[in-house]
């Protein structure tokens, strides 16, 4: 972070977020060219390979430039934003100032809530505002100039309207937005809603998901009665003719290219660098699932939270990690060493809309089945609405692939590097399975262990996914670990 322009503009760059992580592509801009943003207000939000995270400004002041567009990719340590401040803070405005928090990432740093935005009302913006590095210059910062040193009364008299006049806030076109959720904003630009024209239901006119669900479905039935109202009736066309078989209107096109990055391109080097690395093999094993199917309804049945099947299978996992550790460990190959760990944080592959990914449950052997499906609920939760944070996807020591949600039987996982081994579980449906002497239909499933040859031989992870069929047919033996 830099000076620019002189004493009274900061100029606020793409800080390093952790993780090794190198740059991160522009998701959606939170503020304008002539907004008033805080100490830690979020400005932007960004996705990494990792994961996608709203950037705080550690300054306060007026928005004077942004640099890139949405969809734009920049490298750490590039400008984001520039910031005009005042030489101190004015009487009354404690919320604007030349001091910086530091502040990475939202959550890290100073306790205090972020304000609102307020938005600087101006003649018109200028076109483009939203721009490139030529328009953070000294033009674009004089013209900011008498914004940034406004009278102190009329930013009090406009936070006063906010407060105290929720309709006022709400009518002015140019006003503050009161939604808090970048969900509910999501939600809205996803199905291009414009939030001014709603009034929130929540606590001081707070626009809530319901309300944005309410106005969508509004929006729907006024959409089944649109042409009765439509001053200008569509015109019928004829029908364009088919392409004729053979022709080049009918040829498809040659070849799609999709570029390999964010959760994609992270994905792709590690698959490829895990099979370029690690000596794995796969064992596997038909298991017998009946029991512990009675066993989670019986659970279940007795009240108080749901136990899902995912948390019972990691307990399992924990309970044979206990016995054969070998296989909670990595291999660091400078030092040429086996590092085993004497925890476990459990990974499990979450497919989502954004890409694969690998969300990790730390201290899982010390968690017990209702604390595990919590955890299991609330990390699939921000995985599917991308607001995992790089420390939630990093760190595992082990890993669990539940496949059989694609309703397959078995498949042989690629490691996740640098881990040691993977517990893929498939799909639990009835067949023919001989039980206690006898041809029974019993609920079965597939279990497979990938596992990095240097860390364990066959009869270790033999026995390690012996102890997990064994569990899962009869779960009764866990209590020995209890």
């Amino acid at each position: 972070m830099a000076h620019a322009s002189g004493m009274h503009s900061l100029e606020f760059k793409l800080p390093d977020l952790g993780e090794g992580l190198t740059e991160a592509e522009i998701v959606r801009w939170l503020v304008e060219v002539g907004d008033l943003v805080t100490i830690d207000q979020p400005v932007v939000e960004v996705e990494t390979a990792k994961a996608m995270v709203e950037v705080p400004c550690p300054y306060g002041g007026v928005v004077t430039a942004r640099f890139g567009e949405e969809g734009t990719e920049l490298p750490v340590g590039a400008p984001l934003i520039t910031v005009a401040v005042g030489e101190k803070p004015a009487a009354g405005t404690g919320d604007t100032g030349t001091g910086g928090s530091g502040n990475v990432l939202v959550g890290y740093g100073t306790s205090e809530a972020p304000a609102r935005r307020r938005r600087v009302r101006q003649e018109r913006p200028l076109s483009g505002a939203s721009a490139t590095a030529g328009q953070a210059g000294a033009g674009a910062v004089n013209g900011r100039a008498e914004a940034a040193a406004a009278p102190v009364d009329a930013q009090a008299a406009g936070a006063a309207a906010t407060v105290n006049g929720q309709a006022g806030g709400l009518a002015t076109e140019d006003g503050p937005v009161p939604v808090i959720s970048p969900l509910v904003r999501r939600l809205a630009r996803q199905n291009g809603l414009d939030l001014r024209e709603l009034t929130g239901s929540g606590p001081d006119g707070l626009i809530l998901r319901a309300d944005v669900e309410y106005a969508l479905r509004a929006a729907g039935r006024g959409a089944t009665a649109a042409p009765a109202a439509e001053p200008h009736p569509p015109v019928p066309q004829a029908p364009s003719p088919a392409p004729v078989p053979g022709s080049p209107a009918a040829a498809a096109p040659a070849e799609i290219r999709t570029p390999l990055k964010g959760i994609r391109g992270a994905v792709a080097d590690k698959l490829a660098r895990s099979r370029r690395e690690i000596p794995d093999a796969t064992c596997w094993v038909d298991a017998d699932a009946t029991e512990l199917m009675r066993a989670r309804t019986a659970m279940n049945a007795a009240g108080g939270p749901k136990i899902s099947l995912l948390a019972l299978l990691a307990r399992i996992c924990t309970a044979a990690l206990a016995r054969f550790p070998e296989l909670n460990s990595t291999v660091d190959a400078e030092a040429r060493e086996i590092v085993r760990f004497g925890h476990v944080h459990l990974g499990f592959a979450a497919q989502t809309d954004r890409g694969l990914v690998v969300p990790v449950v730390r201290d899982a052997h010390a968690r017990d089945a209702e604390s595990l499906t919590a955890e299991f609920a609330r990390l699939t939760e921000a995985g599917r609405t991308g607001t995992l944070t790089p420390g939630e996807l990093t760190g595992g020591t082990f890993t669990l692939n539940n496949y059989g949600v694609f309703g397959v039987d078995g498949s042989t996982p690629i490691i996740n590097h640098p881990e040691a081994a993977m517990l893929g579980v498939g799909r639990i449906v009835p067949k023919p399975w001989v039980h206690e002497g006898e041809l029974a239909v019993r609920q079965v499933v597939q279990l497979s262990l990938t596992f990095d040859h240097r860390v364990c031989d066959g009869g270790v992870a033999g026995g390690f996914l012996r102890y997990v069929a064994d569990c899962v047919e009869q779960p009764a033996l866990l209590l020995r670990t209890l």
